[in-house]
């Protein structure tokens, strides 16, 4: 009790002679602050601790909130019932190596120690209640994926797409490494690696880019000759009768048109090549006139019966086409003065046909100006010239590209058919999450073909998880939250893309409107390794460990408010 400036730790009354009196059987008021306090934790039901013992120790400190938050995504998204029943280990497995593949992307055999309590890199494999994880198990994991893989984009499908629905289809590559795998082949590098082996694979992504199918090809097969796979998996194994599928002009052919899309009934959107283009302004169909005053025009032709051609001339691009070729043309020039000058020089010349015409080609084929030159090649002689009218004629094309589609315009209009077209750029930035900074499908080291399928659908179920985050991390992130104001912001659908305001703010300002920082997907996540998850050891139980988290920052805290999912 405290009595006026003195703490007395006990005080009773009795009576002497008639009369009631006090006695105090201790006074604390010349003990330390502290001691008191111990006294009083004591006297209340505590434990006394000894000075020379740590009131709590922590023992392991994991980074957490990334780990947390991509899980718990995943879940909320359903993601992991898709995958397989709960108890299943398998399914377990996957749903780590998936969120491994978000947060730090890696080898299996790095994964394995990174999911082992002993070496654990996260809190990842605690939370999913792993265990000792070794790489044979992970293999296994993805075989048994890769059985699931046909119902497991079934069910993607039936989530995301419907009949009458556009379906965005495109193709990309990556590299091998070793020599062993069957379905590694030379074929054309997306990657900028010529001479190495290579797979190929198709990516089937719903109207808004979200993925929902992925198949992997030989590494020469060439785009057109992945159509027919893609559709019948739309029309067998998805069930739907009509769709709209939306392919680059180098994979939706006219022999791809006739042979598969056509006869499965489905429409189409997608775009001439160069050669037809020019086809058609020889023929007097595509007039420059029709640009006279705007920028999109919609004609027919007697060569692609029952479609509509949707002309479109961007400027931009124009003069951006123009001036690469002017680039082009003058190194070329300076490139074959050069070896002209050797020709002619008299001391030791290049001479000979052949040698000449070996050095020439050599230039021709870095630059790729063979078709806007002259050349007369002899044992001693150089002469070269631009053809003026030859190029000319392709300048006139310039900034000029034809959308053509079987839908008729009260369908979709001239401006829907256009936008539908360059909403295949959600395709290409998949690959780009896949393929480098996010996701790292390449290189592939895996030997077996289906091991190599396996592990191309577990990156694209990667990004299917990236890609919900993505959606409700936006205003956390440099992505634009206000797409109805970018596409105001420029004067029509054949324009450059266009940000709007308030992603423009955020990317000057480097904050968000409540005051946050702005993160790109990956310093966000770096941002939440930083909550850690902590086991704790206190001295009073010491065999009784705590898990306590990290108080999150507000960054952190808007993270998971924004996914709703919790720690």
């Amino acid at each position: 009790m405290r009595v006026g400036p003195y703490i007395i730790a006990r005080r009773y009354n009795y009576r002497e002679g008639g009369k009631v009196r006090k006695r105090t059987l201790c006074n604390l008021s010349d003990w330390p602050a502290a001691h008191v306090e111990g006294l009083r934790g004591v006297l209340k039901g505590g434990t006394v601790i000894a000075p020379d013992r740590d009131a709590f120790t922590v023992t392991r400190s994991l980074p957490h909130g990334h780990a947390a938050l991509a899980l718990g995504t995943a879940r909320k998204i359903g993601l992991d019932g898709m995958i397989g029943p709960d108890g299943n280990r398998c399914r377990d497995l996957v749903l780590a190596m998936i969120v491994a593949r978000i947060i730090e992307p890696g080898s299996k055999l790095a994964l394995a120690r990174a999911l082992s309590p002993d070496t654990a890199a996260s809190s990842l494999g605690t939370i999913l209640g792993l265990g000792d994880v070794d790489e044979d198990e992970l293999y296994t994991a993805l075989d048994w994926l890769r059985e699931r893989q046909p119902a497991i984009e079934t069910a993607l499908a039936k989530r995301h797409l419907k009949n009458g629905t556009l379906v965005l289809y495109d193709v990309s590559s990556s590299y091998m490494e070793g020599s062993c795998c069957s379905l590694a082949h030379r074929g054309y590098s997306r990657d900028g690696r010529k001479g190495t082996l290579q797979i190929v694979y198709g990516l089937l992504c719903a109207p808004d880019g979200c993925p929902v199918a992925i198949e992997v090809f030989d590494g020469n097969t060439g785009d057109p000759k992945t159509l027919a796979v893609q559709v019948e998996k739309l029309k067998q194994r998805f069930g739907l009768d009509h769709v709209v599928l939306v392919g680059d002009r180098g994979m939706i052919t006219q022999a791809r048109l006739t042979e598969d899309v056509k006869a499965a009934g489905f429409d189409w959107i997608t775009a001439l090549r160069g050669p037809a283009i020019k086809d058609l302004m020889k023929g007097g169909v595509l007039q420059l006139s029709l640009f006279d005053q705007r920028d999109m025009a919609s004609i027919t032709s007697p060569d692609f019966p029952g479609e509509r051609l949707i002309v479109c001339r961007n400027p931009d691009l124009a003069a951006k086409r123009t001036h690469k070729r002017q680039e082009l043309l003058d190194a070329t020039e300076r490139d074959l003065a050069r070896i002209q000058a050797a020709v002619t020089r008299k001391r030791n010349p290049l001479h000979g046909a052949t040698a000449i015409a070996l050095a020439v080609g050599t230039v021709i084929e870095k630059h790729k100006m063979r078709k806007h030159f002259d050349l007369d090649i002899t044992d001693t002689k150089l002469t070269f010239a631009r053809k003026t009218d030859a190029i000319a004629a392709e300048a006139a094309t310039d900034g000029i590209y034809i959308v053509r589609t079987s839908l008729a315009a009260d369908v979709l209009d001239d401006a829907g058919a256009v936008r539908s077209y360059k909403s295949l750029s959600q395709v290409e930035r998949a690959f780009r999450c896949i393929k480098t900074v996010d996701l790292q499908v390449r290189p592939v080291h895996h030997w077996l073909a289906d091991r190599v399928r396996a592990h191309v659908f577990l990156c694209m179920l990667a990004y299917y998880l990236e890609w919900h985050m993505r959606q409700k991390l936006a205003p956390l992130l440099f992505d634009d939250t206000d797409k109805d104001a970018a596409e105001a912001a420029r004067d029509s659908v054949v324009a450059k893309a266009q940000r709007s305001p308030a992603a423009i703010r955020k990317q000057t300002t480097g904050v968000t409107p409540d005051g946050t920082p702005v993160h790109s997907f990956q310093t966000l996540l770096a941002d939440l390794a930083t909550l850690a998850r902590n086991t704790i050891i206190t001295a009073v139980a010491p065999n009784l460990p705590l898990t306590v988290f990290t108080r999150p920052t507000l960054v952190q805290q808007r993270a998971f408010e924004l996914l709703e999912v919790g720690l």
